[in-house]
């Protein structure tokens, strides 16, 4: 995300939301510029190259959310516009859009083998589980007061959360909503620990206000460590901290795993991090910046970076080692407002949608939304 936003206390529940009907039309990168962004160099493919743009519009009513899941019911109102397709091997309905609570200000997400998803609240850090088959969810764990932002589940179920201002992570177990371990990262400020990426032995966080990256490095069988073993990473190379904006937000792997790409938001830039040493490179787009970028997802050797005020989620395919890259397309859609993160399920990618541009109260409205990879 590019900014906390101010707490808001007395945040209503509501058990329906009234949203407009979705309308269809064409957003093309062309028509967007950076002004609203971050104020920097118009962002767009190189001098040569064709990108598409796609715009992901299902023709689907949006689902309201409920507060039980176990008893969770879907009527033929609700699913006659939903999109079939095969997910995790089975052939099911899934809805395209679905409400999440009202004034909850969300910003990550995660997804389990399950189809249960994951969402951390910018408002007091609760985290709210919904099953993507219905859209209906519940808060499973209360936050600490401070920002939940990005998050990643593993196979253990076990939800890993940033924790924004203050300086830390946790770890949640997603079928209790316990916290089983908390890391303080740093008592340095300003901090901003914005996301997380799972690799075979570590959990990685970004610090969008500080130069650094944290290590939770994790013992045999994932065990979890003790606060002793966090490692802070200085970054150094290509990269260039601001001090004044918002720098490492989204991070990710490296297709061959080995290194680690994160984009730097105020810059557009990518950069690929060595893990042992920190020292970064600047990934070669030619020329193309990822201004807005937020969220990071991999799969193979397509990276998709969610550029967040500009609604839209850039498609580049990088070499094995993340040193280069090339923009296939862009993704669009008419139901995104402000996207921040992603996350995978089957063929679709979801997002939720931060509106950064609408003032929070307790009753604004927040919805996911799915669209095609």
């Amino acid at each position: 995300m590019q900014r906390p936003l101010p707490r808001q206390v007395g945040r209503a529940l509501a058990a329906t939301l009234g949203l407009p009907a979705l309308l269809l039309g064409s957003l093309t990168a062309s028509a967007l510029t950076t002004g609203a962004a971050t104020g920097g160099p118009a962002v767009g493919p190189a001098v040569g190259s064709t990108v598409k743009t796609s715009v992901d519009d299902g023709k689907c009513d949006k689902i309201r959310f409920g507060t039980n899941e176990a008893n969770a019911t879907t009527s033929g109102s609700t699913m006659a516009s939903t999109v079939a397709y095969t997910a995790a091997g089975h052939s099911v309905r899934f809805p395209a859009h679905f409400d999440l609570p009202a004034g909850f200000q969300p910003e990550g997400i995660a997804i389990d083998r399950a189809g249960k998803a994951y969402f951390g609240s910018r408002v007091d850090g609760d985290i709210y589980r919904a099953d993507l088959r219905t859209g209906n969810g519940r808060v499973i764990s209360q936050g600490p007061g401070t920002a939940s932002l990005g998050m990643k589940v593993d196979q253990r179920g076990r939800l890993f959360v940033a924790g924004a201002a203050g300086g830390d992570g946790r770890v949640i177990d997603t079928r209790t909503g316990k916290v089983l371990a908390s890391y303080k990262f740093t008592t340095a400020t300003p901090t901003f620990v914005n996301d997380v990426i799972l690799s075979k032995d570590a959990a990685w966080f970004t610090d969008s206000r500080q130069p650094v990256l944290y290590k939770v490095p994790l013992g045999r069988h994932g065990k979890l460590p003790g606060q002793s073993a966090v490692r802070t990473l200085p970054l150094s190379g290509d990269y260039k901290h601001d001090a004044a904006g918002t720098n490492a937000n989204g991070i990710s792997l490296t297709p061959d795993g080995r290194g680690l790409i994160i984009v730097q938001s105020v810059t557009g830039l990518l950069f690929r991090v060595d893990p042992r040493t920190g020292v970064t490179k600047q990934v070669n787009l030619g020329g193309l910046l990822m201004t807005a970028g937020d969220g990071l997802l991999r799969s193979g050797d397509t990276l998709y970076v969610v550029q967040n005020r500009l609604n839209q989620i850039a498609v580049l395919d990088l070499n094995n080692s993340g040193t280069r890259g090339r923009q296939l397309r862009t993704i669009t859609s008419t139901d995104f407002d402000v996207p921040t993160t992603a996350a995978f399920y089957g063929k679709r990618i979801y997002l939720p949608n931060a509106r950064f541009s609408t003032p929070p109260t307790p009753t604004t409205p927040y919805w996911v939304t799915a669209v095609h990879r």
